[in-house]
């Protein structure tokens, strides 16, 4: 018997079981919203690499890509956590589809580089209200017992979705160009909208009266948690290096190697299969065993891995043969810079799969502690838009005084020291709560 009730043996950990969640509504309809959301910026990368293409654009211009997508979510995501904390957070969640149906419509029409940095601006903004609202419904909805297996499985099915967006995605702008592969986005997000409008029940966060949630003061209720600011210095840096993957490997892999948009949708895709399989499953995995900051410093350490990896492309363009593939009538030939790129991409979605579930909880974790998940996971969302600004920018100028390669190592060093910082600084706080909770008895 524990304090709270009965005790129960923890769930044996089964891929099956993120599927069967969806037999719920409300989480089948939030899958939903994952799923919009994923798919839509899957897309839009492989997008970007078209662009910078198309317009010649240099490193510190691709930078501005992802900085332009994070420079909005940089002041938008602490009020927004405490509005979603202290109102209806399923408003918040459909104004998010509405501004990324905009946002679709926005993208038909650019035709400069400056267009696409201003569109991306309202991206973030439509992003930020998806992510964040999503996530605090389904960790305040989930059960307790259970909520590695809920946040986990939300993940999961973004991984679908995002796997789905690079390769439908990826095919529809190869096939079809700009305007179709958007008009079939907006469909996929007016889907979602009506999914979140008819299942989710109404008002599904909002737990912390305005009154007592204090604004600023909850946020430093929360950062005087050892293990949350730990989490937190982590995403400030780990941000850096990450967020220069995700928009230079695909205008890496288009701008160097001429690796065509469906085929750049097969090498993310090679990552989002790793996570849409696993991340469930280890979110089980955390639920069994605890110790959740060792899942996310082992994460990180092989997404260092897979980031240096990355280079070697530049070495197996020429030494590996070109394989030509045959589908729908067409043929792409595949060399050796396109099986590296796959092969380091995939080893960075398991290093994710590790990671994001156990990251995830943690906040959820520390969030509840003070009744302020959506709050918390605002800090997480904002701990990651200082490296999504400065990150690009940075490695993009890199690559233009230096090589493209350069620009990988650098990302692939500023992960390597996170995650050296967080082993020491989360053992310390996992420490201290320990003697806190031997204090409490």
């Amino acid at each position: 018997m524990g304090l709270l009730g009965t005790e129960r043996d923890p769930p044996v950990a089964e891929f099956g079981n993120s599927v069967r969640l969806l037999r719920n509504a409300e989480f089948a309809s939030l899958a939903g919203t994952a799923f919009a959301r994923s798919q839509a910026y899957s897309t839009i990368l492989i997008a970007l690499a078209l662009y910078a293409d198309l317009f010649g654009t240099t490193g510190f211009v691709e930078g501005l890509f992802g900085t332009a997508f994070a420079a909005v979510q940089l002041f938008v995501v602490l009020p927004l956590g405490r509005a979603v904390d202290t109102g209806n957070a399923k408003r918040f969640l459909l104004a998010g589809f509405l501004i990324n149906i905009g946002v679709f419509v926005g993208l038909i029409f650019v035709s400069s580089p400056v267009h696409v940095v201003l569109v991306r601006v309202v991206q973030g903004l439509g992003a930020s209200l998806l992510w964040i609202t999503g996530a605090t419904i389904i960790g305040e909805i989930s059960p307790d017992a259970d909520q590695g297996l809920w946040l986990g499985s939300y993940n999961q099915f973004a991984s679908v979705s995002s796997l789905a967006g690079d390769l439908l995605g990826g095919y529809l702008l190869y096939a079809y160009g700009f305007t179709e592969t958007y008009v079939v986005l907006s469909a996929f997000t007016l889907a979602a909208f009506l999914l979140v409008f008819r299942f989710l029940r109404e008002n599904p966060g909002g737990r912390t009266d305005p009154e007592a949630a204090g604004g600023v003061e909850a946020f430093r209720s929360l950062i005087d948690l050892p293990m949350l600011r730990s989490l937190v210095v982590f995403r400030f840096t780990f941000s850096v290096g990450k967020m220069a993957v995700i928009i230079f490997l695909p205008i890496y892999a288009r701008t160097t190697f001429g690796i065509s948009a469906f085929a750049i949708g097969w090498i993310m895709a090679g990552g989002k299969a790793t996570k849409a399989v696993t991340q469930g499953f280890v979110g089980e995995l955390t639920d069994r065993y605890g110790r959740r900051h060792w899942f996310v410093a082992i994460g990180a350490l092989l997404y260092g891995i897979g980031t240096a990896a990355i280079p070697l492309a530049a070495f197996f363009d020429g030494a590996v043969a070109p394989v030509t593939v045959s589908y729908f009538g067409d043929s792409q030939t595949l060399g050796g810079a396109f099986f590296a790129l796959f092969a380091a991409y995939s080893l960075l979605g398991v290093a994710d799969s590790i990671r994001l579930p156990a990251s995830m909880s943690l906040f959820v974790d520390e969030g509840e502690r003070h009744d302020s998940v959506a709050s918390a996971m605002s800090l997480r969302s904002i701990s990651w838009k200082v490296g999504q600004v400065v990150g690009p920018v940075l490695v993009g100028t890199t690559m233009d005084f230096t090589s493209t390669e350069t620009g990988f190592l650098l990302a692939a060093a500023f992960i390597a020291f996170a995650t050296t910082l967080f082993v020491v600084q989360s053992r310390r706080a996992a420490a201290l709560g320990a003697l806190e909770g031997v204090t409490a008895d």
